[in-house]
């Protein structure tokens, strides 16, 4: 594994993780937004293919190389949001995450983007209302760990920033592994077998409220993924009414001490038009709790993207 995957606040830099949009793929981008006003098609038609990309290939290029050989996470830096409306920022977005992989359903009825902003909604176990539509505090979590086939990439546009707090964080899983097996050797095993996750109510009615996957698998490369989801975690054994033994309450609790460090995670402040890259399963991220502003065309909203190049294109993969 490349030292640069194991990382600490310490040990990396903006530099390490920002990939500028050049000035070339920025006139593409320009060239791109020509077209699409003088012959307009729907966000899902839009094939990189179709138009002339190369700078913007090759920017996307170094994102692939940073989320899989260096920090495991990127942000691209920026789209020129004052030029572009809310539709056609979501357009290029579209364009320029395909050229990474291939982007896929994030909920069983097909939806391909997702509005990550407050709703007013209220979590409970169960009810497949997502903290991304709450503004509470979201712990270190790999995104769709209670599922088959997750996503690779974890994509997010931010369209408009809160007020205060909402604040990027992310953690290398390989830091995480490595630290809980200095400090909790004798929970290793355990974290290493399943747990039961709430599936979100991402389910056909006749199939089980939860899923069982370990909380660490280690990959045909023998590199170390995760599935970090600790509130679906504990809502799944709420769910099933099913009482954790001290050794699975016990592992949670040290995950939990472990996500706590500030000097394992680096904190990101999204501004309008980045977009953060994140190999998912190798990366741990999180959002702090965030006040809005009043007005409701301020409010925070990202856009997030699933990009997965494994399997079928709809949720289950």
């Amino acid at each position: 594994m490349p030292a640069a995957q194991a990382w600490t606040r310490d040990t990396i830099r903006p530099a390490d993780w920002t990939v500028p949009l050049s000035a070339a793929a920025l006139a593409e981008l320009r060239g791109v937004l020509l077209q699409l006003r003088h012959s307009p098609l729907p966000t899902f038609l839009l094939d990189p293919a179709d138009f002339a990309l190369d700078a913007c290939r090759e920017t996307m290029n170094e994102v692939r190389r940073v989320t899989h050989d260096g920090t495991m996470f990127a942000v691209l830096d920026r789209l020129p949001m004052a030029e572009l409306s809310r539709d056609e920022a979501i357009q290029l977005y579209w364009l320029l995450s395909s050229l990474l992989a291939r982007p896929v359903a994030q909920k069983l009825n097909g939806q391909m983007f997702y509005d990550v902003r407050d709703t007013g909604a209220k979590l409970r176990p169960g009810s497949g209302i997502r903290p991304t539509v709450t503004n509470v505090d979201l712990r270190f979590h790999n995104d769709n760990s209670y599922n088959e086939t997750p996503p690779d990439y974890v994509c997010l546009l931010c369209l408009h920033p809160a007020k205060q707090g909402g604040i990027s964080q992310v953690v290398s899983v390989a830091t995480v592994h490595q630290t809980l097996k200095e400090a909790f050797p004798e929970l290793m095993d355990r974290l290493y077998r399943p747990f039961w996750y709430d599936r979100h109510a991402e389910h056909r009615p006749d199939e089980p409220k939860t899923f069982a996957a370990p909380i660490f698998e280690r990959g045909a490369d023998g590199a170390v993924k995760a599935r970090l989801a600790l509130s679906e975690i504990f809502a799944g054994y709420e769910l099933r009414d099913e009482r954790m033994d001290n050794e699975t309450a016990a592992a949670l609790a040290a995950v939990q001490a472990v996500f706590e460090r500030p000097d394992l995670r680096v904190e990101l402040d999204f501004a309008p038009g980045q977009i953060q890259y994140v190999n998912n399963r190798a990366t741990g991220h999180a959002r702090t709790e965030f006040v809005d502003h009043p007005e409701p065309e301020r409010k925070r909203h990202l856009v997030r993207l699933w990009l997965r190049d494994r399997g079928g294109r709809g949720y289950r993969g």
